[in-house]
């Protein structure tokens, strides 16, 4: 019986990572584009020297991450910058391609979720 019971409680937990999963995949989120409209357009991203990690950060609303911009470190004199959305698939596919980690921040930069 517990065996049983271990087994019904796994598949549960794994049904509801693949529900999490598929909702962060539909979701859209807002990302800074470094360079948008040319060819070196790419996601803004950051490497953490203490922690050796790179993430691209990544907001919930366009005015969220338009405040946190603010925040931001970037060459805004050799750069140009735009908010843009992206749906949650091809960010994570994105960060998985380049082994960069996904953080959803609040306007003042701080960490709300890992999303990957």
């Amino acid at each position: 019986m517990n065996r049983e019971l271990g087994l019904f409680l796994k598949r549960m937990k794994q049904r509801e990572t693949f529900k999490l999963k598929e909702q962060i995949n539909e979701a859209w989120y807002y990302v800074v584009i470094q360079s948008p409209g040319t060819s070196d357009e790419k996601l803004l991203g950051y490497s953490d020297e203490e922690t050796q990690s790179t993430f691209i950060p990544c907001f919930k609303t366009k005015e969220t991450a338009q405040q946190c911009f603010l925040l931001m470190p970037k060459d805004i004199m050799k750069e140009k910058y735009e908010v843009q959305a992206v749906i949650g698939e091809d960010l994570i596919r994105h960060a998985e391609e380049n082994r960069f980690n996904i953080f959803l921040l609040d306007d003042k930069g701080k960490i709300l979720e890992q999303i990957l």
